[in-house]
């Protein structure tokens, strides 16, 4: 059995204690070690590089081994990032021959969906309400003319009307939704000019997240739009659009929509506000990281928790529902990502490593401050060398409790 404090002996290891050179500064401001890439690194990635190469060029890939490799990290100079992901989510099919018939089947059904909810259903909606203007309006002057004549006015198609299959309800919503997701995608990422500024290519990219969100939001009635959601699904999109082969990046939007479905079925729960206090909830996602802090380190949770009264709910909601893409630049969340979605039980158990490490990651700065300074830390995480964080998260899969 292991003995309380243990883990001290593996974080003191060489890895701990090289320094980045991004966080040379920080480092010895803070004495907060981390991880520097060597040469052998270099070669281990070229090498990791060739292992994928091969791995996609089988006639089956072996997801296994496909997993494997991916969660050591996906070399970004590679290009294959884009099939990779759609392999570990499940989007694409073992048997490299169905790959082409499994795209050309849904892109054509996104290409429905397209037209379902963004198209027809949009000049439908607006062909009655203009329908049912026109009625209000006659109405309205019927009434001022004396005549007591309003059978042309439906009771669904009164401005005034709250039945759930009033088309002005149906309006009302309409517009509400769009307005959200739009305010939220044109905040998209704004220190990247891929999603941001008046450039042809970021409005066609805000245009895309914009599509399938409003299309998820219809398909899926009773969750509809969540703040946040535009994170997770950008990620997916600068992925796939930034795919070398020009068929696929011009399908990103597509590709991008059924991924986002695929992996927010892992998370859907965490934005399902009825389920809160649920036992597959956001507040027992939570819990469960507390309880895995509490494990691995209970003089770390003890000074979080009880002593200034810290808890989870107050930084990491946002770490567990954006899947941290608010936490690290783009290029950090897709190391992260790699691993996320390499874990064959899904994210949600790796997704929680990961914030337990960068909670010991912070141990040293944690452990001197009081509750308001605690929180600007873990509101604003400061950046940190992510080959280092996944180094730690990995140890807590292996290493039993203190």
């Amino acid at each position: 059995m292991q003995r309380k404090g243990a883990w001290a002996e593996w974080l003191s290891e060489s890895l701990w204690a090289s320094v980045s050179p991004r966080r040379a500064a920080a480092a010895a401001a803070d004495d907060e070690p981390s991880f520097c890439p060597s040469s052998s690194d270099t070669e281990s990635e070229i090498s990791r590089q060739s292992l994928l190469f091969a791995q996609l060029s089988k006639k089956e890939v072996d997801l296994d081994e496909l997993r494997k490799l991916a969660s050591q990290g996906i070399p970004d100079g590679a290009g294959i990032r884009s099939t990779v992901w759609k392999l570990l989510l499940g989007y694409l099919p073992r048997d490299r021959h169905a790959w082409n018939e499994q795209l050309e089947k849904r892109r054509a059904q996104y290409m429905a969906f397209k037209d379902e909810f963004l198209l027809a259903n949009t000049s439908e909606v607006s062909r009655r309400v203009e329908e049912a203007s026109k009625c209000v309006k006659e109405v309205s002057e019927n009434d001022i003319s004396g005549s007591l004549e309003r059978g042309n006015a439906a009771l669904g198609e009164h401005p005034l009307s709250l039945g759930q299959s009033s088309i002005w309800n149906q309006f009302f919503q309409d517009s509400e939704l769009i307005e959200q997701i739009d305010r939220d995608v044109k905040r998209t990422h704004p220190d990247l000019n891929f999603f941001c500024g008046d450039s042809s290519d970021a409005m066609s990219n805000q245009e895309s997240l914009r599509n399938a969100l409003i299309i998820f939001a219809k398909l899926n009635p009773g969750l509809r739009y969540v703040q946040g959601m535009n994170e997770i699904l950008a990620t997916l999109f600068y992925v796939f659009r930034s795919d070398p082969d020009d068929t696929n990046a011009a399908w990103a939007e597509a590709d991008s929509f059924f991924c986002f479905v695929e992996l927010l079925s892992g998370f859907r729960d965490n934005f399902c506000q009825k389920l809160d206090n649920s036992a597959v909830g956001i507040k027992s996602t939570l819990n469960k990281l507390s309880q895995f802090l509490k494990m691995h380190d209970p003089d770390l949770w003890h000074h979080l928790e009880v002593k200034n009264e810290v808890n989870p709910q107050f930084y990491a909601f946002r770490w567990i529902t954006l899947l941290l893409t608010h936490e690290f630049n783009l290029a950090d969340t897709l190391h992260i990502w790699d691993v996320l979605l390499s874990d064959p039980q899904g994210p949600q158990e790796t997704l929680l490593r990961v914030c337990c490490a960068m909670l010991i990651l912070a141990r040293k700065r944690i452990l001197a401050r009081d509750f308001a300074s605690i929180m600007k830390l873990l509101q604003n995480y400061p950046p940190t060398n992510i080959s280092h964080l996944l180094y730690v998260a990995n140890k807590l899969r292996e290493q039993p409790s203190a």
